[in-house]
């Protein structure tokens, strides 16, 4: 029997023989290794297969080829693969991502047409510093690159479901006409739709917090309030403090079928104020997309589905409301739908270029130019980086009170259960 070193050399000759040699040949060959080596037929074809891969002894790179030398010395030219130059490099990268983190995350395709505006205003806060090379690239930038650029980021930014608290309002909701999302053809701000959301984490029992939701269906500006509960005196309040710190004035108001909203207050309010007072009809959501939608992006995403219950809890998510209002109207673009088509099975929607809805409010022909140069004179004064720390700040605060008063309540239950 030979040893494995010597079938080792026997394998690294016959290897060669192996390999130049023909079909019929190469089965003489192989019969006469495993006589020699002991070797099954399968093992021994594969062990001279591989002793006959010649080993590269050395590359040399020419002008637009590459050329490999072998063992045996043979020659292999290839052509040498262009690296194209990259167009968005570190910098533009580094820049993208802070201000793609300063705009609360938000999609390519609303970030893209907003990148001008948003430059200009975090440059002359000091927010960022660009060269004009990055700049001019970030300007051209468009929403696929955008993507493609951020896709490693995004991965570290990933975001239940909340319960539906909505109880039929009175007798008094047949006096309120329905409206429909198809009736919404109102091409002026001032026309609202409302809806609650309720922060009562997994439990639906007791008193707890609400966010009262304003949504101008012309141009998406949002007016969030918190209240404790939701009795009809105390929503009623808080809409007229809503109406307090509207630059424009309230032309209708388009609520679900809930009672904090179908009520005498309402009702006679909106006919007093000469409001349109509208209804949605029973169980049916997409009558209010406009305000659903705002639920989530807006609401849901600052404050989550967490219960807060307690007076601190409601001051903190009122002045959270402060910034977030500014934040989102005057800093965050929306598309919105221009034209929805059906063919058959497939729908197609188109959008219109992304607007924040401050720059809605100003393209209105229905505005009067006092109302413009207000809230021109407000956008000037708001750094977009800054109230994103301050929201920041203030999730922070209150995630930890609401950490502390679960705590705080377990110790209860542990305190009772010793006790008994």
């Amino acid at each position: 029997m030979l040893t494995m070193k010597q079938k080792q050399a026997v394998s690294r000759q016959v290897a060669l023989r192996y390999k130049k040699a023909g079909k019929k040949e190469k089965g003489i060959i192989l019969s006469e290794f495993t006589r020699t080596t002991g070797y099954n037929r399968s093992y021994a074809a594969r062990v001279l297969r591989q002793k006959a891969k010649v080993k590269i002894v050395r590359q040399i790179k020419t002008r637009g080829f590459n050329v490999v030398v072998f063992e045996d010395g043979r020659r292999k030219k290839s052509k040498q693969k262009r690296i194209k130059a990259k167009k968005y490099d570190q910098k533009v990268s580094s820049v993208l991502k802070k201000i793609w983190v300063i705009c609360d995350c938000i999609c390519s395709k609303r970030l893209g047409p907003f990148l001008p505006t948003v430059i200009l205003v975090l440059e002359r806060f000091g927010e960022i510093k660009v060269d004009e090379k990055t700049k001019k690239k970030l300007l051209k930038i468009s929403p696929a690159t955008i993507d493609r650029l951020l896709k490693n980021t995004k991965k570290s930014y990933q975001f239940k479901k909340g319960f539906s608290t909505t109880k039929p309002g009175t007798l008094l909701k047949n006096k309120i006409k329905i409206r429909t999302f198809s009736d919404w053809d109102d091409l002026r701000p001032g026309f609202f739709e409302i809806d609650l959301v309720a922060h009562c984490g997994e439990v639906n029992a007791g008193e707890y917090i609400f966010s009262l939701n304003f949504t101008d269906v012309y141009s998406g500006w949002v007016e969030p309030e918190a209240v404790m509960g939701k009795s009809q005196y105390r929503v009623f309040n808080r809409l007229k403090k809503v109406e307090q710190n509207l630059a424009f004035p309230i032309l209708g108001i388009d609520s679900d079928n809930d009672s904090p909203f179908i009520n005498a207050h309402l009702f006679k309010y909106c006919e007093i104020n000469k409001i349109t007072f509208t209804r949605c009809r029973a169980n049916r959501k997409n009558d209010q997309c406009h305000v659903e939608q705002k639920n989530y992006s807006v609401i849901r995403r600052a404050i989550g589905y967490n219960r807060y219950d307690s007076e601190e809890e409601l001051k903190i998510i009122r002045e959270l409301y402060q910034n977030l209002r500014l934040y989102v109207n005057f800093f965050q673009p929306v598309m919105k739908l221009k034209e929805k088509t059906r063919n058959g099975a497939k729908v197609t929607k188109k959008y219109d270029k992304a607007k924040t809805p401050y720059q809605r409010l100003l393209e209105s022909k229905s505005l009067n130019q006092k109302v413009k140069d207000k809230l021109k004179a407000q956008y000037v004064k708001l750094n977009p980086a800054w109230l994103k720390r301050n929201l920041e700040r203030l999730q922070n605060k209150l995630l930890k009170y609401s950490a502390l008063k679960e705590k705080l309540r377990r110790t209860k239950i542990q305190e009772k259960q010793l006790k008994n």
